[in-house]
């Protein structure tokens, strides 16, 4: 969990200074992402897979709550 002054950090910079943010956290670790035996390449795939899914589920839980607002 970020702390609020991160927070506030993050809402009082531009949406291209986050983006530039997030490009450099992709090229910081994009070389990590294939690293080690295939074994631990396919787990940490597996996990990405799930925490996707997992934010898509609760995205999908919150706008039909929106929704049966309406």
């Amino acid at each position: 969990m970020l702390s609020q002054e991160t927070l506030d950090e993050y809402r009082r910079m531009t949406p291209a200074q986050r983006f530039n943010l997030t490009l450099q956290a992709i090229r910081d670790n994009i070389p990590h992402l294939d690293s080690g035996t295939p074994e631990q390449v396919a787990r940490r795939f597996e996990l990405i897979r799930r925490e996707n899914d997992l934010r898509n589920e609760n995205m999908l839980k919150a706008m039909a709550r929106l929704q049966d607002a309406e």
